[in-house]
C-alpha cells in the first residue's frame, strides 16, 4: 500500500533540494550540482540582450573550475523568496543568493522524480555586482 506525502512532507523535501543547490554552489561541490539537477537539465539566460543556453554538464563543469565562495570564507547569502506549487510534483522555486561580488536571483522548475526532487531547468539572472568592500 503506498502512502500520500503529506504537505508538509512535500515541503520539507523540497527545501532540502534547495539546499542542496545552495550548498552546491557555495562549495563548488560538482557531485551535490549534480545530484540535485536532473541530467537532462539546461540553464538559461538573456541579460546580454540575447538567449544563452547551458547544459547542466557545462554548468557543472564551469562551477567545478572555480574558486568557491566558502573557501574565502564569504558569509553565506542565500534565500528563498517563493515557492509555487505547479502540482504535488512539481514547483518552481525562485531564489537569491551570492557568490563572490555577483548576486543572481534564480528560477528553478523542480519535478519530483523516483530520486526525489530534481531541477529540470534554471533561468538565472544577474541581479547586481558587489564592489569588493561591499557586505551587502
Amino acid at each position: 500500500m503506498s502512502t500520500i506525502p503529506s504537505p508538509n512532507d512535500m515541503h520539507a523535501s523540497l527545501l532540502e533540494a534547495v539546499q542542496v543547490y545552495f550548498d552546491a554552489l557555495y562549495f563548488c561541490d560538482t557531485q551535490k550540482l549534480n545530484f540535485v539537477f536532473d541530467q537532462s537539465a539546461s540553464l538559461f539566460d538573456a541579460d546580454e540582450g540575447k538567449l544563452f543556453v547551458e547544459p547542466i554538464d557545462s554548468f557543472s563543469k564551469d562551477v567545478g573550475g572555480r574558486e568557491s565562495p566558502a573557501s574565502k570564507n564569504q558569509a553565506r547569502e542565500d534565500e528563498i523568496l517563493l515557492i509555487d506549487w505547479l502540482s504535488p510534483i512539481s514547483a518552481t522555486v525562485k531564489v537569491r543568493l551570492r557568490a563572490h561580488d555577483n548576486v543572481f536571483v534564480d528560477h528553478l522548475g523542480f519535478v519530483k522524480t523516483e530520486n526525489g526532487w530534481k531541477i529540470v531547468s534554471k533561468i538565472w539572472h544577474l541581479e547586481r555586482l558587489l564592489n569588493e568592500d561591499s557586505t551587502a
